[in-house]
């Protein structure tokens, strides 16, 4: 594998929003039941900190971070967004995307990352875990997923180190 990461571009939506929609399809990595458009998208997310990494030029995977809220306090506060395209799961994709991400927010100013995954997406929590995240919380039927079942989900974080709060 020749995995490169690099800052995402516009140009990149096609490839991005198949990945998306594959994650929607497994009913294991959203609440979302159809895949936005890029305009609609990118209104959601941050715009530092959006990464794809490439095998060969070919977009394997995308990371984006989402404000948790809108209070200037919350500002170093940030949920994460991982997709890997199914063909390259648990080939290391996933854990070179995710540090490089981690990395990245912190020279950005970020200081806690959280991720809220479904309680049976066993490989996300897994990769979270190997990536130095922590299970916070657990939320009983947070949600409603595409079937219109009720979804528990497992809330993980990583803080920054401490010399990043000076």
């Amino acid at each position: 594998m020749n995995y490169k990461i690099r800052e995402m571009a516009e140009d990149d939506w096609s490839s991005v929003r198949k990945i998306y929609q594959s994650g929607i399809n497994s009913n294991l990595a959203t609440f979302e039941t159809h895949c936005p458009t890029y305009t609609d998208w990118d209104k959601t997310h941050i715009k530092d900190c959006r990464f794809v990494i490439t095998d060969e030029e070919i977009v394997i995977g995308w990371a984006v971070l989402s404000a948790v809220s809108n209070r200037a306090v919350f500002a170093g506060v940030a949920e994460i967004s991982i997709y890997i395209d199914d063909r390259y799961k648990n080939q290391g994709a996933g854990t070179l995307l995710l540090n490089h991400l981690v990395r990245e927010s912190e020279k950005c100013g970020f200081w806690l990352l959280e991720s809220v995954i479904f309680q049976n997406n066993t490989a996300s929590l897994e990769l979270h875990k190997k990536c130095g995240f922590r299970e916070v919380g657990y939320r009983e039927k947070m949600g409603k997923d595409r079937f219109g079942e009720w979804r528990n989900v497992v809330v993980m974080e990583k803080r920054s180190p401490s010399d990043l709060y000076n």
